[in-house]
């Protein structure tokens, strides 16, 4: 741009030189600074001869060309930087699309070439489609060799050579395939025999744990009866289909045989919503018995672990929490408060044989009881010990108030039974 001023500079100098001035004139240059001609000042007005332009008003018309010049050219790059940056925006988001297209289609692809069927009737399918693919193959690889030797123009030898050679291959694909065959024909006899096997036995046991859940009705009377928990499992158990009302006090007696080691297990739960220990008797491991009320626990000086018949009794009240137990009509301990001034919550499920973690369920096999169960009752009051020692002595029938120890109120599940139980003169032979 300089180089454009200064021509433009020499060309208001010759212009100048050519039209000289009468003689005694004279010029006088006045230097401007830059800003002054970008700023757009005008320059001093200077006498004009004969109507013609200055060289001074030449020279600023060329400055004022040159300045418009340089904006145009300025607004023309920046117009073209700006298309290039867009351009060049657009081609790497282009690229990086491509990319990750093709990243993702590499991602996605999956090699099935091992996937095999599992189902025992697809395997059988398969087999088949591959013996015959492989006989097709051997024909045509057949053809093929006795046509190429045919054509080849061998001599007798050589070419009875290959036929024998051809005949060793033949027979032994077609045993390698008899064998296939075989195998294929046991594989399908072996499904349908297990299958048969599996169906049949599912069968036998549904029939038998229904006959188990039924249990046996031909009772002598209502209480005559027992319920069998032969397996430390998280499913065998019984249920009491009556629930407790708000007790302030009970009576708890159960006749039971266990056959654990160590520890009984729980004989009976009670668990109501927000408390699943509301009351429990359990033995757990080589712990004493517990009494559990309200999630508070007393431990019980009784001894059932002997594979014998025992009669167990224990009382509460909430007035201090005093309790009692019993065993075989022998009190055997005593204390007090155990969940002092609570009430029994009412409404909630009693459980034969297993602790409850929740209302009704979440049971712990190892928690629960092994063995058989009988006579369970409940009164709403503290028996006195006189009753408690008739009862075990089977000198009296006194079912509970509460809850009584009848057929009808008593269910079983997962395998365990109920069954006619011994005479009480025959379990206290056990004592």
């Amino acid at each position: 741009m300089l180089a454009l001023l200064a021509a433009s500079v020499a060309l208001a100098v010759t212009a100048g030189a050519q039209d000289s001035p009468a003689p005694g004139s004279r010029f006088v240059c006045t230097a401007l600074p830059p800003e002054a001609v970008h700023a757009g000042c005008p320059l001093p007005a200077m006498p004009m001869q004969g109507g013609a332009q200055s060289p001074e008003e030449e020279l600023r018309a060329a400055v004022l060309q040159l300045r418009e010049t340089v904006v145009q050219q300025k607004e023309t790059l920046g117009a073209q930087r700006e298309a290039i940056r867009e351009l060049t925006g657009k081609l790497s988001r282009c690229e990086g699309l491509a990319g990750g297209k093709a990243r993702g289609a590499g991602a996605t692809g999956k090699d099935t070439m091992g996937d095999l069927p599992r189902d025992p009737g697809h395997v059988v399918e398969q087999l088949s489609r591959s013996l015959q693919t492989l006989k097709d193959r051997l024909e045509s690889l057949e053809h093929q060799l006795r046509a190429n030797v045919s054509n080849a123009g061998l001599p007798g030898d050589f070419r009875e050579v290959l036929q024998q050679r051809l005949g060793e291959l033949e027979r032994q694909l077609l045993r390698k395939v008899a064998e296939l065959e075989d195998e294929k024909s046991l594989l399908h006899n072996e499904t349908s025999a297990h299958r048969q096997k599996t169906e049949s036995t599912l069968n036998a046991l549904l029939q038998r744990v229904t006959e188990l859940e039924r249990g046996n009705s031909a009772f002598k009377s209502p209480d005559a009866f027992k319920v069998s928990l032969p397996l430390r499992t998280n499913y065998l158990y019984g249920k009491i289909k009556k629930t407790l009302p708000e007790l302030y006090a009970f009576t708890i007696c159960l006749w039971l045989r266990s056959s654990a080691s160590p520890g009984i297990g729980t004989p009976f739960s009670y668990a109501v919503p927000g408390q699943a220990n509301e009351i429990v008797l359990i033995e757990w491991g080589n712990n004493p018995i517990e009494l559990l009320i309200n999630d508070k626990v007393a431990q019980l000086p009784l001894f059932v672990s002997d594979g014998k018949w025992h009669h167990i009794c224990v009382t509460w009240t909430t007035r201090d929490g005093m309790w009692e137990a019993f065993q075989d009509g022998e009190k055997l301990g005593t204390g007090e408060n155990l969940a002092p001034w609570h009430p029994i919550k009412p409404g909630g499920v009693l459980i034969l044989g297993q602790e409850q973690d929740t209302v009704g369920g979440r049971f712990d096999a190892t928690q629960a009881f092994v063995g058989e169960l009988s006579q369970f009752n409940i009164w709403d009051r503290v028996l006195r010990p006189q009753e408690i020692v008739n009862i075990a002595n089977c000198s009296t029938n006194m079912p509970g108030n509460i809850i009584p120890w009848v057929d009808n109120n008593v269910d079983v599940f997962g395998g365990a039974s109920k069954w006619p139980v011994e005479t009480c003169e025959e379990r206290l032979l056990d004592l």
